[in-house]
């Protein structure tokens, strides 16, 4: 992350999202779930994810500030499963505020032409996890690509988990580093709007 971005004064709770993953695999249920349960999946709310995840990350409700960091390649200019959805329009520089507090949004580019997507996300983790005054720190990463996440487990590998309370999100259990562990795919269901006993119902 660039000069300005360093000089952030960042809230006690921080949301780092890789956005490209997180779309696709919103991307993958929505077809996955509309063919199991029979009905059209809209895209999933923006907010309610947003609040999902951070009540996965031990949020209770109250008057909080949280951040949340949204990466994406240059290619990508909006979350084409997700409502609000446009990076530079919708999302980046907004705010909304619910039973958990406020929230914070902020979009990134990767920068390209001088760092892959994965590690500039990575940077981004370091400086996250480098500061003294985040408490609560959730990162989605693309836990799929093995060489991005051992980069966030050797990223993590030095937090004080006294200091910083950690949690990373992947669609299922990963191998154990210095954090605690949430299946993303939780998050996404509820933000899409698929509900446990549709599911059930389908088994039966």
């Amino acid at each position: 992350m660039n000069n300005s971005q360093q000089e952030t004064t960042w809230s006690e709770n921080v949301i780092l999202v890789d956005a490209d993953y997180v779309d696709r695999v919103a991307f993958n249920l929505i077809v996955n779930f509309e063919r199991m349960i029979g009905r059209q999946i809209p895209k999933a709310s923006m907010a309610q994810w947003v609040d999902c995840v951070a009540l996965d990350g031990g949020l209770r409700p109250g008057e909080h500030q949280t951040q949340v960091v949204l990466i994406h390649s240059r290619a990508k200019q909006q979350m084409d499963n997700f409502s609000p959805s446009d990076f530079a329009v919708e999302l980046n520089g907004k705010a909304f505020k619910d039973h958990l507090g406020e929230f914070a949004l902020d979009a990134y580019t990767t920068e390209e032409d001088i760092t892959s997507h994965g590690d500039f996300f990575v940077d981004a983790l370091s400086l996250i996890a480098a500061q003294k005054q985040v408490k609560r720190l959730m990162v989605i990463p693309n836990t799929e690509d093995g060489y991005i996440y051992n980069k966030v487990r050797e990223a993590l590998r030095r937090v004080d988990d006294e200091e910083m309370r950690v949690t990373v999100f992947a669609m299922q259990p990963m191998p154990g580093g210095n954090f605690r562990q949430e299946i993303l795919g939780y998050s996404l269901m509820a933000a899409l709007g698929i509900r446990s006993e549709e599911i059930n119902q389908d088994i039966n």
